[in-house]
């Protein structure tokens, strides 16, 4: 549930800015918008001290058994980071002296001081590098000699008594032979190491520079909330809004203070942020929604709940295997007891995702990719629970089941939300075409005999329910007469030239749900096939332990695999498909109130 927010505006005395902000960073309620753009010296001094703390605690390794040095934050962050401009240093040496050697490699080993000699004795040692296919022409008393030919380029050197120019550029003479460059470059490797490995001194230290790293932190936003309060001098104030069920807080922080507040309902143009307060049984969905990066808008809706339910459906149809889902379940309750500061909400996504996959599994009698009900070959571990469940026609018509559904839920959904618009019966249009694009995907994909039912029609060579035609009919006209009010058709008058594409998308939106019988089957086939091929080796000594191993490999692949298929598969069907019908842009905010550090929120 998206909680209501109200907008607050407090006024203070400009002399009492910093008093005020410490206050409300005691309260921890308030979500600060910036009346105006925070900037200031203070701020480009501070943000420069967080850039410089937090590269330092970047490169400190992490010891937990390390011994702390004994020096304080502040002294740590500057030797640090004196090592960090000595290794920069070196790098950039080390690059220099690697394109040299670049350079000068093609042309072989030779002393550069040597030649210079010579050029005291006006014997001219010149060097060339020209396109394989170049001709030159060789003036007169000079020689050349070849030194090496790619397959692009040729390096040769020309040697003559006093200048002798070929026409084309000459290659510069190197500083270093080709022997010190190499000895440099190997001096400057070890210095690099030798920086990287004081890092390892101040591992130790890592507990302290990240408390400093917090205190930095905190100093920036506050700097940036004090210089983003608007002033009329001698009164100062500020703009921000807080969950409706502490508004009483604010107020009573208002009477201790001496605040000037106003507290108002959010304007229709505010940017309000999104604050999630959700039963716990939705709790398992919040590390996938943090993961892919979604929230909804304050004026939307919180498909929290549906997402978890029709995203464990999709989770358990692709990997498809109860053996899968014990050991993700086995994991799951290992890694919750071995790694006990990770979220909660983490173990509990996984133990539903393991849990429905091997109830899934266990309905369709699949163990490890060992068994399928429809061929016997080999013979199941358990006979399936649902036999009907073990026909591809079946799930594929599952999979359209499933699809109506959930984007019938989003019409659904959006009738209610409009129930006091007109706009609810374009909703209702919108239901009728989804299901007809049901029926019609049925008809087209499955073949579905739908005669034996109803009376049919014939669309290209398929039946389809003669009772849908009108329905369809019906909702067409719906969204056409009420998709758009009229005092808004001048400009939205582009959705109704759109609205024949949107209704080919309807019809692919229904159909793209075949894709979860589709990865589902693959990830069964892969795992089915290695099986199949391993299995005669499993009776012979050393192959039997090779092709354990290899079975093993070829089933974390596959796991990997079904892995990816969630998350590309699962996800879009949740948030682009289910999403469209429904409307959501995804455009939330975080609800982020202004506290102080480690401090729960009040919420």
């Amino acid at each position: 549930m998206i909680v209501r927010m109200n907008k607050v505006v407090l006024l203070c005395t400009a002399g009492s800015r910093d008093r005020t902000l410490d206050a409300l960073r005691e309260l921890g309620v308030l979500h600060l918008v910036p009346v105006q753009p925070p900037a200031g010296e203070d701020i480009d001094r501070a943000r420069e001290r967080v850039f410089r703390v937090r590269h330092a605690l970047d490169v400190l390794p992490k010891h937990p058994r390390a011994v702390p040095s004994g020096r304080d934050a502040e002294a740590v962050v500057k030797e640090v980071w004196d090592l960090l401009h000595q290794r920069r240093e070196e790098e950039i040496a080390l690059d220099q002296l690697d394109r040299e050697r670049q350079r000068v490699e093609p042309f072989g080993s030779f002393d550069p001081a040597a030649l210079r000699r010579l050029e005291q004795r006006n014997i001219m040692v010149r060097l060339y590098a020209v396109p394989r296919r170049q001709s030159v022409e060789i003036p007169e008393g000079a020689v050349k000699v070849a030194l090496r030919e790619d397959k692009t380029m040729s390096y040769f050197a020309l040697i003559s008594r006093g200048e002798a120019k070929p026409g084309v550029p000459e290659v510069r003479l190197p500083e270093l032979s080709l022997a010190d460059l190499r000895k440099r470059i190997v001096e400057k490797k070890e210095a690099v190491q030798a920086i990287t490995r004081r890092f390892v001194e101040f591992a130790g230290d890592r507990p302290v520079v990240e408390r400093l790293a917090a205190q930095v932190d905190e100093q920036v936003r506050f700097l940036e909330a004090r210089e983003g309060m608007g002033a009329m001098h001698p009164v100062a104030y500020l703009s921000g809004f807080c969950p409706a069920d502490t508004v009483e807080l604010v107020r009573r922080a208002g009477v201790e203070n001496g605040w000037g507040i106003v507290i108002s309902e959010p304007a229709q143009d505010d940017h309000v942020p999104t604050l999630l307060r959700n039963p716990s049984w939705v709790t398992p969905i919040k590390p996938l929604l943090e993961f892919i990066g979604i929230l909804p808008g304050y004026k939307e809706v919180d498909l929290s709940g549906a997402i978890l339910f029709f995203f464990s459906l999709f989770f358990a149809i692709i990997v498809g295997d109860a053996g899968y889902g014990l050991l993700f379940l086995g994991f799951s309750l290992w890694g919750r007891r071995r790694f006990p500061h990770l979220p909660a909400p983490l173990f509990q996504f996984l133990n539903v995702m393991s849990v429905c996959t091997l109830v899934w599994g266990v309905l369709t009698g699949q163990y490890f990719g060992i068994g399928n009900a429809a061929t016997q070959e080999p013979p199941t571990l358990l006979p399936p629970f649902v036999p009907w469940l073990t026909s591809e026609y079946n799930v594929k018509l599952l999979c359209f089941v499933i699809g109506v559904t959930q984007l019938s839920l989003a019409h659904i959904w959006n009738i209610w939300r409009l129930r006091k618009s007109s706009r609810c019966l374009a909703q209702i249009g919108w239901l009728f075409i989804t299901w007809t694009m049901f029926f019609f995907a049925c008809a087209m994909v499955l073949n579905f005999p739908f005669q034996n039912y109803v009376r049919c029609v014939d669309i290209l060579n398929n039946p389809f329910p003669a009772f849908m035609g009108p329905v369809f009919l019906a909702g067409v006209a719906l969204v056409v007469l009420f998709m758009t009010p009229l005092r808004s058709l001048k400009d939205n008058w582009f959705d109704h030239v759109m609205l024949p594409l949107n209704l080919v998308s309807n019809f692919v939106d229904m159909v793209s749900y075949i894709r979860l019988f589709a990865v589902g089957a693959a990830s069964y086939a892969v795992a089915h096939s290695f099986n199949t091929m391993l299995a005669p080796m499993m009776s012979h000594g050393l192959t039997a332990l090779l092709a354990a191993i290899f079975l093993f490999l070829a089933h974390a692949l596959n796991i990997l695999l079904a892995l990816m298929g969630v998350m590309v598969h699962g996800v879009r069907l949740n948030t682009l498909e289910f999403s469209n019908h429904i409307g959501m842009q995804w455009s939330g905010i975080p609800y982020e109130p202004f506290k102080r550090s480690g401090r729960e929120e009040v919420v």
